[in-house]
């Protein structure tokens, strides 16, 4: 049975300078109540492994206008212009990564792959100071395998075993990102016994998952 810790003691196990996967897209599956708790406390120097850094405000934006960023590994930033004027003044490095490209490298460094090939970004800035491999007369790029100490997901449901239940564009990386960091923290929308959750239904098994989020209370 996982026991369920407020959002300031998730975001305890977040050290300064850690490198985090958060789940989500665009903020829709991203887990706010431990965002805003890290805001809360000041964390500093994250490095972000994320689709995006949603919009000034929502999500990961939050972390982002805060300065708790230091380096996002991300997809886009297109919708968030703070992200943008960090990235000019010198003060977030950010990495773009074709988003096919960046699910495969989570998915990799949960599979205990050390990389992907794929020739998306080849003869292009993607490519710069990255190494070229030939396979059946074709060439591909050899992208590393992502992980982190941390991954942070939003989930609909969870029982008290750690199962895992998303809701459409909700499931966006998550899954994924539950497989390739150390420790796993899940807030999900409630908590329910074991044995309502269908095995059918489960998108990341408690085995994966080390510590729950308390369900928000009722408004």
């Amino acid at each position: 049975m996982r026991t369920s810790l407020t959002p300031h003691a998730a975001a305890a196990l977040v050290p300064d300078g850690a490198t985090i996967m958060i789940g989500g897209f665009m903020g829709v599956g991203t887990p706010n109540r431990v965002i805003d708790a890290l805001v809360a406390r000041g964390a500093r120097n994250l490095t972000v492994i994320a689709n995006d850094t949603a919009r000034p405000g929502v999500g990961i934006g939050k972390l982002i206008g805060a300065g708790a960023v230091s380096r996002a590994i991300v997809s886009h930033i297109g919708t968030n212009p703070e992200t943008q004027r960090a990235m000019l003044a010198g003060e977030i490095a950010v990495d773009l990564v074709p988003q096919g490209t960046l699910a495969e490298r989570v998915r990799a460094g949960g599979s205990g792959l050390g990389g992907v090939l794929t020739t998306t970004g080849l003869g292009t800035v993607v490519a710069e100071g990255k190494t070229v491999v030939r396979v059946g007369g074709r060439e591909f790029l050899v992208e590393e395998a992502l992980r982190a100490a941390v991954a942070l997901v939003a989930a609909r449901s969870a029982d008290y075993a750690g199962n895992l239940v998303y809701t459409l564009t909700a499931r966006n990386f998550n899954p994924l990102m539950a497989m390739a960091a150390e420790t796993v923290i899940a807030e999900p929308n409630e908590i329910v016994p074991v044995g309502v959750l269908a095995p059918d239904v489960i998108h990341t098994p408690g085995v994966l998952v080390d510590h729950l989020v308390e369900r928000p209370l009722p408004l």
